[in-house]
């Protein structure tokens, strides 16, 4: 079995750390979304970004490397700004979809940066593209939950 080089170590370690920052973000966001049904959205997505972040790692340490084990101080930055953010809008749970759209977009960035400039082994590549599909999906169907606030 081969290693990753360690340009695709740092690249997929980013997306985790990344993954590990939207989880909290979702937490974060559910914690302050007023609709019941943005609230299930943010829970949901929540618990997805967990299992990307266990899917990953098995992924990263199947091909003998290390992964991160947290989110980065950005992230941590973010939330504080979605807390100070919230509390002016009162708890506005527009803002925070808008917060949410915002970074799926950005992860979505991310993970066709990957995809596209490393050769990745086929199971990696193949993880990689459920995910961003999966976000891809959700940040489609968003519309529905902007219609009901």
């Amino acid at each position: 079995m081969s290693t990753y080089s360690e340009e695709i170590q740092t690249k997929l370690n980013n997306i985790l750390e990344k993954t590990y920052d939207a989880e909290k973000g979702f937490k974060k966001a559910a914690e302050h979304a007023q609709s019941t049904d943005l609230k299930t959205f943010f829970k949901r997505k929540a618990d997805e970004r967990y299992a990307f972040g266990h899917d990953l790692k098995s992924e990263i340490v199947r091909y003998g490397q290390d992964f991160d084990k947290g989110g980065s101080a950005t992230g941590a930055m973010h939330r504080g700004w979605m807390d100070v953010k919230a509390w002016f809008n009162g708890d506005n749970d527009e803002a925070m979809l808008e917060e949410s759209i915002t970074g799926e977009k950005a992860a979505i960035d991310e993970y066709k940066a990957v995809l596209n400039e490393t050769a990745l082994p086929t199971t990696t590549a193949t993880l990689l593209t459920k995910q961003m599909n999966k976000i891809s999906t959700d940040l489609s169907n968003i519309k529905r939950l902007e219609d009901v606030l």
